[in-house]
């Protein structure tokens, strides 16, 4: 019973956090902030939905159910570094960024 109600409330946060970096994906102004949704929010959604899972076929099932802690370990290891390797790529092409996007003085120049 109580299980039931630990996956119910990490499939909405997981759920949430997708919904927020989704809308983050289309609203922000230019590709350096629109990185930021897929990265950072959708990626701790699949986590929590992932961990869900993992809650629910280990009490469903017998054993420890595995492949969703694999799953979880590999997304938050992959996301962050294939978002930077996107925004090297960018800096790499010198895709302009708008006036408001902070950190621009730190890039350095090739």
């Amino acid at each position: 019973m109580i299980s039931e109600w630990i996956v119910s409330i990490l499939l909405l946060i997981g759920g949430a956090f997708i919904l927020i970096g989704s809308i983050g994906l289309i609203k922000m102004p230019d590709f350096f902030m629109r990185l930021h949704g897929p990265t950072k929010a959708t990626t701790l959604g699949m986590a929590g939905m992932l961990i869900a899972a993992m809650i629910f076929f280990s009490n469903t099932q017998d054993g420890v159910s595995v492949k969703e802690l694999l799953i979880s370990i590999f997304l938050l290891i992959t996301a962050p570094i294939s978002g930077y390797m996107l925004i090297k790529s960018a800096i790499h092409h010198k895709l302009k960024a708008k006036d408001g996007t902070k950190g621009l003085d730190n890039i350095e120049d090739d």
